[in-house]
């Protein structure tokens, strides 16, 4: 008898503590290597190692990595965080931080090495937490 592989996707619900952005990247690497994914580890690192970063140092209170395969063999890598403000780099801004400027490249980084790149702001508090979803997807093959 022939069996389905489900739909896989995973959450990891952060503290606010300076440890959980590798925390999330350690998960990530568990994930895509128990998926047969590890091609994919650089990129998906790079990318949920800046969206994770960008929201413990810039939001306040608990954040959340999300690691889902869609369609077209791509994997979304998202984070979620309780601030709705979508950053300058996110929204789509080709401004770059002065040469020696120690910050401020790392979502345009995202934007650069992402297949796409999208943001959901959630504004409603009712059945979610509010705040922004930033996410990020990589081409792979076969995902499902």
């Amino acid at each position: 008898m022939d069996t389905v592989t489900p739909p896989w996707a995973y959450t990891l619900h952060l503290p606010r503590d300076p440890h959980a952005p590798g925390v999330g990247r350690a998960t990530l690497r568990t994930v895509l290597a128990a998926h047969g994914l590890a091609e994919l580890t650089a990129t998906a690192e790079l990318l949920a190692s800046e969206l994770l970063t960008n929201a413990h140092l810039h939001t306040e209170g608990p954040y959340c990595l999300r690691l889902r395969p869609m369609e077209s063999g791509r994997l979304r890598v998202a984070v979620w965080d309780t601030d709705p403000r979508v950053p300058p780099g996110f929204a789509g801004s080709t401004h770059l931080p002065p040469g020696e400027s120690e910050g401020g490249r790392g979502l345009h980084l995202v934007r650069a090495c992402a297949d796409s790149v999208g943001v959901s702001v959630l504004r409603e508090w009712g059945a979610s937490k509010g705040g922004k979803l930033l996410w990020a997807e990589c081409q792979t093959g076969d995902l499902m």
